[in-house]
């Protein structure tokens, strides 16, 4: 049974390469065209430190900077649950970013978008409570949106 197994992942693996699949972060891929080399915009407030930071974790601290990238962050709240009596218990925090990867050599546009995404969080009766659960919640939505951009621009530059 295992042998077989083996077998399926293998030819699984025979075909992806010969369709032209190469991994993002392998030597002459996607990843490795971007790594280091995309400068983020400073950060103007704690939405853009916190996205900032976990833009770098995927593609890492600029070195030798080719390529710029211009993004607006933009957040909002909505009641997601309530009791009868109490108010809001569950809030859903909605977050979106336009960003544009520009060609600092050229100044042309290599790619833009808008993308949105949203996390929650609980409200309790303590109010210290509350707002670290509101900053967590703040905190996972700017990793998933600087997710989303990077795997975005890796996406263009394999194309």
């Amino acid at each position: 049974m295992w042998l077989s197994d083996r077998r399926a992942f293998l030819l699984g693996a025979l075909a992806l390469s010969g369709c032209g699949f190469t991994p993002a972060y392998a030597p002459g891929g996607a990843g490795a065209a971007l790594r280091g080399q995309v400068r983020a915009d400073d950060p103007g407030d704690s939405l853009g430190f916190a996205f900032v930071g976990a833009l770098e974790e995927r593609l890492g601290r600029p070195q030798t900077v080719r390529y710029a990238l211009s993004y607006d962050i933009s957040t909002s709240e909505r009641g997601a649950a309530s009791i009868v009596g109490v108010g809001e218990t569950r809030i859903a925090l909605l977050g979106s970013v336009d960003y544009s990867l520009t060609d600092t050599a050229t100044g042309e546009t290599v790619t833009s978008a808008s993308l949105r995404n949203v996390t929650n969080y609980s409200t309790t009766a303590n109010q210290l409570a509350t707002q670290r659960a509101r900053e967590d919640a703040t905190e996972r939505l700017m990793r998933i949106l600087a997710d989303q951009v990077a795997t975005r621009l890796l996406a263009a530059m394999a194309e």
